[in-house]
């Protein structure tokens, strides 16, 4: 029961209008009639002034007085009616000297004081960070493997052939990590050539030769072709003559100082594959004929669009010729294909029309039609190659016929012979020149032509 008493006395104690009721408490205690009640209640007022004069006191002590540098208490009280001032540095717990903190070095974004000078600190071995000197990071590319190889080497030679550029090819061999299988490049670029063109295996003998010494040795050459000899039972069953065409790959590398001299010396009375030793025997024959290691720069030919016009005409003439002789048009349009110029295929139609006109009897007007049908149905001679090749015929009539005064009744025979086989369109027929056929008045009129 003490303690409810107790906090409720306390509570009334500590308001002013208690005074009377003290008072009262006295008289008791002179005349020593105290119930236990009031007591109780007088001790909790004697208790109850003195926390209300501990908290007056501490109060007062806080904000009148300071001490000295010296630790002794000085008077203070700049603060009105004891009130805290909140923009005083000064400590408030009677500490330190009431100086600015860090000497006025501190602060946001500052290093330190005005003037001051760092010096170089030594770095310290315990340091996580630390570093014994310069460290060279570089780029670290995986090996490739074979697969890998076949699928990136693959793009790299089929988009070779298309622009012909050997630097482009450089470049991007130095970012692949070959290797032990560097070699693999240059029996892919062979293979892919095989199943090509021959304006393909032109680009790969040259690639080959510029790779050498940069990104190739001629040790990893060796390994290649000695490589595609031992494939050759496999090659043969896509590219029958894959041995043929290996063989002149052989002459031409040694001719270009990719391969040394001895490597065919290599393989003397040591080959047992059939096919292998006629790559070999192939490439010795190319080489041991007088001049020839000379002429290898062109044993694949010049690409279509390398060469020059007038071996070009050379070449369609000759090969026009050798039809008119053999007769075999799959030999002609082998021959035609393997110029790789369809832009200039007329040509082609502009000297097989000529050679009529300049021709005696009929053979040669339906040979040259029959050539001529046969490479328009099988769409290696398009439509605009015909009529160019039709129309350059037809401006240069006048000139033929000084050469052939019958040109103009020899053309309109071959013209209406194509246009009955399907060769030329009607209206490459209507244009063909006629040439007006004279006719005489009568004999009164002195015999003048008539116009």
């Amino acid at each position: 029961m003490n303690d409810p008493i107790n906090s409720f006395l306390s509570v009334f104690a500590l308001d002013g209008d208690m005074a009377g009721y003290d008072d009262d408490l006295n008289d008791c205690e002179v005349n020593g009639n105290w119930t236990p009640q009031e007591k109780a209640l007088h001790e909790a007022r004697l208790k109850a002034k003195a926390k209300r004069r501990l908290r007056k006191s501490s109060s007062r002590n806080s904000t009148s007085d300071s001490l000295s540098e010296s630790g002794e208490l000085l008077p203070g009280g700049d603060s009105p009616k004891g009130k805290v001032n909140a923009n005083d540095r000064k400590s408030r717990t009677g500490k330190g000297r009431g100086l600015p903190k860090k000497g006025g070095a501190g602060g946001k974004g500052v290093w330190g004081a005005a003037g001051m000078v760092y010096e170089v600190e030594e770095p310290d071995a315990k340091d996580p960070n630390y570093d014994e000197g310069d460290t060279v990071y570089a780029t670290v590319v995986p090996e490739l493997d074979e697969k890998l190889l076949e699928k990136t080497v693959n793009p790299i030679v089929k988009e070779y052939f298309e622009h012909g550029d050997t630097k482009e090819v450089q470049a991007l061999l130095k970012g692949l990590n070959l290797g032990a299988h560097k070699f693999e490049f240059s029996s892919l670029a062979l293979c892919l050539s095989l199943e090509g063109k021959a304006s393909h295996r032109e680009l790969t003998s040259r690639l080959l030769s510029d790779l050498l010494g940069k990104e190739l040795s001629q040790a990893d050459m060796a390994r290649a072709f000695d490589k595609m000899l031992k494939e050759l039972p496999e090659l043969i069953l896509d590219t029958p003559e894959a041995p043929k065409m290996l063989g002149q790959f052989l002459a031409r590398a040694i001719a270009d100082h990719v391969l040394p001299m001895a490597f065919l010396d290599c393989y003397k009375g040591k080959v047992d594959c059939v096919h292998a030793r006629a790559a070999l025997d192939r490439a010795a024959v190319l080489l041991s004929m007088k001049r020839e290691i000379v002429r290898l720069d062109n044993v694949w030919g010049v690409g279509g669009g390398l060469r020059p016009v007038k071996h070009l005409v050379k070449e369609m003439i000759l090969l026009l010729k050798e039809y008119l002789v053999s007769g075999e048009v799959s030999e002609a349009e082998r021959c035609l294909k393997d110029l790789e110029v369809p832009h200039f295929h007329h040509e082609l139609v502009y000297e097989a029309i000529v050679m009529v006109l300049e021709s005696k009897g009929d053979t040669a007007i339906h040979m040259m039609m029959k050539l001529l049908q046969s490479f328009w149905k099988s769409g290696l001679i398009t439509v605009d190659q015909m009529n160019r090749g039709f129309q350059r015929v037809y401006d240069e009539l006048p000139e033929i016929c000084l050469d052939v005064p019958h040109a103009h009744s020899i053309m309109e025979t071959f013209v209406d012979l194509c246009y009955q086989e399907s060769v030329i369109t009607k209206h490459l027929r209507d244009t063909c020149p006629s040439r007006g056929r004279k006719r005489f008045v009568s004999e009164g009129d002195g015999g003048l032509v008539k116009n």
